[in-house]
């Protein structure tokens, strides 16, 4: 060999580095120190017979294509033993194994590298007898020699492999627990962003975005149950990357689902890793996972993953995750389910109370619905010109259902009285604001709702009632409900008058801009497309506009209250 001693201590370390761990290293280089004390060389090949340390006093240059092929030898042996290679056995050789496998091969050369210390046994004056005695001990020196260097090398051997199957461990348990660990922070992100109101869409996507990034798959998917004509059908609705299921197939899998289920599995496990496809399935598929979304009473979706990337297929982990992650929705999906029934009930007790109100008198018949609509109207087009958030918005339209609710406390002789109205009877008209935001306040949902319920008859020029508020001491919510208040009660027909023309209450709004009506607010009514107001309102608005009836909005609305 040509290469220098500095050059050779270089590639050495590379190519050690490489296959071995620091600690491996090191091991070897202090092993490498004990051999040399017993004037003996100690070399180590890599798996290709290449020299990757020699540590020999005299070098491995005359013999290494020998040493090498001892080595070579010695890898395709294999096994725990110590080999033992030339004339009279003096090279020793031991397979050196990590993670389950040889990775390179320990050799100790028990020859001296000078002639021993009992004489120079070549020396012709020196008896015969003399020099066979001295060649006798010499080679049993040699050969005990030999033999504990075979001990001490299956010794080193030995804890080498058991440090190696150690440090595999620990590898393979540090591995296991950042598994956990992701496993645990992707359940912790599912429980701790488990809104009710929220929409199932934007939770179920989260679930398969955060799962995505634990397992590797080609595709996740949730199907959900859902009717479709008339039928109940498997629609996607959340996944993410690429799942060769459609609505189609979605049935069927949860017919095969079930079918798994009831045999006693915990999931759906299909692929032609091992065995041919148990069931039918689209060309893409390789190997396919699903586990089921189950409800109170019946599965209500399915969990799919196809294709898992950086193994042969989906094992026993993969089941206990998905139906972890398949559990966290399906309870989701049953608390928004009771989250939704609690806003329905709490929204039809409100139009159930808001309706009785306005039976009390016939021309006010759906004036409560008529008002949170148009409070709503207003405050849209009021936040596209400073911060108004949705559940501001919704708020106001729940202060506008309620805003005659302390009407209950009003008797009906005097709301449907045609003539005028004493100061007795005038002053318990006036009463009803402090009624209902008396009845509301008890409630403590409603805190946010009582401000537009009692200053909803107070006016800018501070000659409103009940406290007599002016300018901007009467709160945002309590003048949007006052216009929206005045015009269906100006466009309505009451028992004292006809109903105003859309037009004339145009002019009446006008008219009260800076006495009766804030201006921002009037001017942002007016600027609006009141006719569009009024066709919305006439035809049955809730059917015309963005929620397929009253319950849906107000459900959602109901919902800034109670989440």
């Amino acid at each position: 060999m040509t290469t220098t001693t500095q050059e050779k201590q270089m590639q050495t370390t590379e190519s050690m580095t490489r296959p071995l761990s620091a600690e491996q290293l090191d091991s070897l280089q202090k092993f490498a120190g004990t051999i040399g004390r017993f004037n003996a060389g100690f070399s180590v090949f890599d798996t290709r017979a290449d020299c990757l340390l020699d540590a020999s006093a005299t070098g491995l240059d005359g013999d290494v294509a020998q040493i090498a092929e001892y080595a070579d030898r010695t890898m395709r042996l294999g096994g725990d033993d110590i080999q033992r290679f030339g004339q009279s056995d003096e090279i020793l050789t031991v397979c050196l194994k990590g993670f389950g496998q040889t990775v390179a091969v320990a050799v100790v050369d028990t020859r001296p590298a000078t002639p021993g210390d009992g004489g120079d046994i070549s020396d012709p004056a020196a008896p015969a007898k003399t020099a066979a005695l001295l060649l006798r001990d010499s080679a049993a020196a040699h050969s005990a020699d030999t033999e504990y260097l075979a001990e001490i090398l299956g010794l080193f051997a030995e804890n080498f492999n058991n440090s190696a199957k150690a440090e595999m461990q620990i590898e393979n348990i540090c591995t296991e627990l950042s598994q956990t660990y992701e496993e645990l922070m992707l359940l912790c992100n599912l429980s701790s962003n488990m809104n009710v109101t929220q929409s199932d869409c934007t939770y179920l996507q989260m679930a398969c975005d955060e799962l995505t990034q634990l397992v590797s798959v080609e595709g996740i998917a949730i199907f959900l149950e859902k009717k479709v004509d008339g039928e109940e059908r498997f629609m996607l609705t959340a996944g993410s990357g690429v799942v060769a299921i459609d609505h189609v197939m979605a049935d069927i899998l949860q017919v095969h689902l079930a079918r798994e289920l009831g045999e006693g599995k915990e999931a759906l496990l299909d692929s032609h890793v091992d065995s041919p496809f148990k069931y039918q399935w689209p060309e893409r598929i390789k190997n396919i996972i699903a586990v089921p979304l189950a409800g109170s009473e019946k599965m209500i979706g399915v969990m799919v993953a196809t294709n898992v990337v950086d193994k042969p297929d989906f094992d026993s982990t993969d089941v206990k995750l998905f139906n972890t992650v398949a559990h966290q929705c399906a309870v989701f999906m049953e608390n928004e389910r009771l989250f939704g029934d609690l806003k329905e009930l709490f929204i039809g007790a409100l139009k159930a109370l808001t309706s009785s109100i306005d039976a009390k008198d016939q021309y006010t018949r759906g004036h409560s619905e008529r008002v949170a609509f148009i409070s709503r109207w207003i405050a849209e087009r009021l936040a596209e010109t400073r911060p108004l958030s949705d559940d501001q918005i919704h708020k106001i339209y729940l202060s506008g259902l309620l805003h005659d609710v302390g009407k209950i406390g009003v008797n009906e002789a005097v709301l449907c009285k045609k003539g005028k109205l004493t100061e007795d009877e005038l002053a318990r008209i006036k009463s009803h604001p402090q009624i209902g935001a008396s009845i509301l306040s008890e409630i403590k949902q409603m805190k946010d709702i009582v401000p537009g319920v009692l200053c909803h008859h107070e006016r800018i020029d501070g000659k409103g009632y009940p406290k007599g508020l002016k300018g901007d001491r009467i709160p945002l919510i309590g003048k949007i409900i006052s216009l929206a208040d005045a015009f269906d009660a100006m466009t309505s027909r009451r028992v004292y008058r006809e109903a105003l023309s859309i037009k004339a209450a145009i002019v009446e709004i006008r008219k009260g801009i800076g006495t009766q009506f804030d201006e921002e607010i009037a001017t942002v009514f007016l600027d609006s497309d009141i006719r569009k107001l009024w066709d919305i309102v006439q035809d049955g608005f809730i059917e015309r506009w963005d929620y397929s009836n009253f319950s849906e909005y107000g459900g959602v609305a109901v919902g800034t209250l109670i989440k």
